[in-house]
């Protein structure tokens, strides 16, 4: 139920406005002057306050400012028994949705109050947003508690306050989209844009397009001008992905925003300024590239005032069960299930893989695995053959042996789930399909713990 403050002073008019609002289905509570109506908004959360002009303690005009201030998704309409210009410009400019002369505007209220209701649930499905996408990419959401992640995320730390110029590196899929947003949340340009480019996605010509603009005419197709990249992220952030494929002209144009902010559009003559920070990631060995002829050696430079590299997954096993726990809470969300877990075959079977694809490539593996699982946990079913192919080992776990994922065993056990959930649980079937006798089958349940 939305819920109604109404401040003012004439107790039975204000008497009167709370029956009517409360006929409309809206919670209603009044207070008499200033200092009882802070008391109430102090209490609990209202999405509109009526207030009266002209209080005992205080006027609504500058009371608005002090709502906003601290409760800036309630809305705010004044009521005033004398309209003046001067009053209502200003109440505007502190921030109240509308300021109507009472009586003559009774019939307005109601239809008001909604539309404020309206605009007040908007600021808060934005706040709330904007507080969803600040926790996902704050430094202190970076999952994981080894040694190698933990020294990467301390060094974001240190530099994000700053507008220091940063250059990620690491393989594909360790993260490095998802450090460039969280030193941009955790900047003081966090207000401002935070704009991406992946610069292997682009031609030549179109990057150099996308990422400075042009005018209208500059090429074939150029109708009209467009801003580039840079002056889009002006004031904020601006995240250049896989920079070692650049081509060497551009990254001469990028050195020169680097060292003075400015850059000449495609077409154009005159000099265009901004204020960005750039934060760069590569997969590539720079140097390597800088010996090739392929990366020029002053913009490296220039890029690697604070370097930070993150570790492939190979380097931080000990983060795969809570990576891996993390996506299946994600996926059970999006999917509506509600997987309680993963089995140890299953966990031991993501700890042996080399993860060349990295974080991403366990993603994928976790969604696969919970699309596809039947039972209420995780199992080694669910892995694609090239995770379930590979190691011969078997493990134990308080007294109960763990197959390999990648152990001949473990297939026949793969092998055996299915066959079961191909015929529902009936054992006298799955023997026949298999080709062994019940009482194999059966010792084979009780050997690999099927359920």
């Amino acid at each position: 139920m939305n819920k109604i403050l109404i401040i003012d002073d004439e107790e039975k008019l204000r008497s009167l406005m709370a029956r009517i609002i409360s006929l409309e289905g809206f919670e209603v509570t009044e207070a008499p002057d200033c200092k009882t109506g802070i008391k109430r908004l102090e209490q609990q959360e209202f999405d509109v306050v009526l207030c009266d002009v002209k209080l005992p303690d205080g006027n609504g005009v500058n009371l608005t400012a002090t709502i906003k201030e601290n409760h800036p998704q309630t809305e705010v309409i004044l009521l005033t028994a004398y309209g003046n210009i001067p009053d209502g410009v200003q109440a505007i400019k502190n921030g109240a949705f509308d300021y109507i002369v009472k009586g003559d505007d009774n019939n307005k209220i109601i239809p008001l109050i909604h539309r404020a209701i309206e605009k007040s649930a908007l600021s808060k499905q934005v706040a709330h947003l904007e507080s969803r996408l600040e926790k996902k990419y704050s430094l202190e959401g970076i999952i994981g508690n080894s040694k190698t992640i933990k020294e990467a995320t301390t060094l974001a730390e240190r530099v994000a306050p700053t507008d220091a110029t940063v250059l990620l590196t690491g393989e594909t899929g360790t993260g490095k989209e998802v450090f460039a947003n969280a030193i941009h949340q955790n900047s003081n340009r966090k207000t401002k844009s935070f704009v991406a480019v992946n610069c292997s996605a682009f031609s030549h010509d179109l990057l150099e397009s996308e990422m400075f603009g042009h005018i209208a005419g500059a090429f074939t197709g150029a109708v009209k001008d467009k801003k580039g990249l840079f002056e889009e992220a002006d004031g904020g952030t601006i995240f250049l992905d896989e920079l070692g494929e650049m081509a060497l002209d551009l990254q001469a144009k990028l050195l020169r925003v680097l060292e003075s902010g400015e850059f000449i559009k495609v077409g154009e003559s005159k000099v265009t300024k901004v204020n960005v920070r750039v934060v760069a990631a590569t997969n590539r060995d720079l140097l390597k590239e800088i010996e090739a002829g392929h990366f020029r050696q002053d913009l490296y430079y220039r890029l690697s005032i604070f370097q930070i590299k993150l570790p492939s997954l190979r380097e931080r096993v000990a983060d795969i069960e809570t990576l891996a726990g993390f996506f299946i809470k994600s996926f059970n969300a999006k999917t509506g299930r509600q997987l309680k877990g993963m089995q140890p075959t299953y966990l031991q079977a993501l700890k042996l893989h080399p993860w060349p694809g990295n974080i991403r490539e366990l993603k994928n593996v976790i969604e696969r695995s919970v699309i596809l699982e039947t039972s209420d946990t995780i199992t080694v079913n669910t892995l694609p053959f090239d995770i379930v192919q590979q190691d011969t080992s078997v493990a134990e776990e308080n007294g109960t042996k763990l197959l390999s994922a990648f152990s001949l065993a473990a297939a026949e056990k793969v092998q055996i789930q299915k066959v079961l959930n191909y015929t529902n649980g009936n054992k006298a079937e799955a023997a026949r399909l298999l080709g062994i006798g019940i009482a194999t089958l059966y010792r084979k349940i009780e050997e690999y713990k099927i359920g």
